[in-house]
């Protein structure tokens, strides 16, 4: 089957996937109803309102999350040669949303644009501690190391946040915000949200055919005329933009990215230029599928993306590093 073919499969299923995200949840509505509330919207329906004002927003978050994430999971896969890289597991999400609990406990009335700067400041300074207690020892840094440096800092900063919110009682904002929920999207955020996510999507792929040279190795990279320097800190600065508006937008969520492009590998190959976009795609179906699970399997109550991310992110990752376990000797 050819790359082609598995976008538009991809794309159809996320259409699809997007509508019923639209009509149902805790009230169900007809899909005639969600196209009338999107294409003839009567603000005297309150089924109108519904869609207009909190569940296709939502949908739309969903979307750019999903996307995001998958992409910088695939983009760290393929410049670190780590199967396992992952933002969440790295520490960088976490490191975002201790920037934001720091933001929420020290500047309460700050903008949504300055919690996204906190965000991606946050995300820079995990991963520079991630690269350099991965970096330490006789051995450097492996995929192996900067996998357990990621998860003791996301470790560690999980703790700061805790205590923040015990300092300064932030415990009922943190709490279902850390587990992963778009249920608070709103309009005004997703305009602030959509250009960075844009610019870093766009960039990502502007960067794929190199990122394919570097996930053969830096050796290889640069006897090819690649400039992998460069190319290692653009595509930091698309993990750091990306992330750092995901947290912002649904929270510290993990796994996305280490499933998704393992997923379009199998489908579409090893070449970034086709991991990269397809990543998106199936990304963004994969968090508005589990936002949907979310809303169905315990109504009317809700189960954060969080969890249901988790459920299906550790098995896999158990899975995946047993196939690498000699590394790890």
């Amino acid at each position: 089957m050819s790359f082609t073919f598995y976008m538009v499969v991809g794309l159809g299923l996320t259409i699809l996937m997007s509508a019923a995200s639209i009509s149902f949840g805790t009230a169900d509505m007809r899909l005639a109803t969600a196209w009338e509330a999107i294409f003839s919207f009567d603000p005297s329906q309150t089924e109108h309102q519904i869609i207009q004002t909190l569940r296709l927003p939502r949908t739309i978050a969903d979307l750019i999350v999903g996307c995001s994430l998958a992409v910088c999971g695939a983009i760290m896969q393929g410049t670190t040669r780590n199967p396992l890289a992952d933002s969440g597991l790295m520490g960088i999400s976490s490191g975002a949303a201790f920037a934001i609990a720091l933001c929420l406990a020290w500047l309460p009335q700050a903008t949504y644009l300055h919690t996204m700067l906190f965000a991606c400041i946050g995300a820079a300074l995990a991963t520079g501690m991630t690269y350099v207690v991965a970096s330490l020892g006789r051995r450097g840094m492996t995929p192996q190391r900067l996998v357990l440096a990621g998860l003791s800092i996301s470790m560690l900063f999980g703790a700061l946040s805790q205590y923040l919110a015990i300092q300064y009682n932030l415990g009922r904002a943190l709490a279902f915000w850390t587990a992963g929920s778009t249920a608070g999207a709103k309009w005004g955020e997703l305009l602030i949200v959509a250009p960075f996510f844009v610019g870093g999507v766009l960039l990502a792929l502007i960067l794929s055919p190199s990122v394919t040279v570097l996930s053969l190795g830096e050796d290889v990279a640069n006897g090819l005329g690649i400039r992998s320097g460069m190319v290692k800190g653009l595509s930091t600065l698309v993990i750091l933009v990306l992330t750092g508006l995901s947290v912002v937008v649904v929270g510290p969520v993990g796994f996305i990215g280490l499933i998704t492009p393992h997923i379009v590998r199998y489908l579409v190959g090893v070449d970034y230029r086709y991991i990269i976009p397809a990543a998106a795609v199936y990304g963004a179906l994969l968090t508005v599928f589990a936002d949907l699970a979310g809303r169905l399997i315990n109504k009317p109550f809700e189960t954060p993306i969080g969890i249901i991310f988790s459920i299906i992110g550790v098995p896999y990752f158990l899975f995946l590093a047993r196939r690498q376990r000699r590394e790890f000797e």
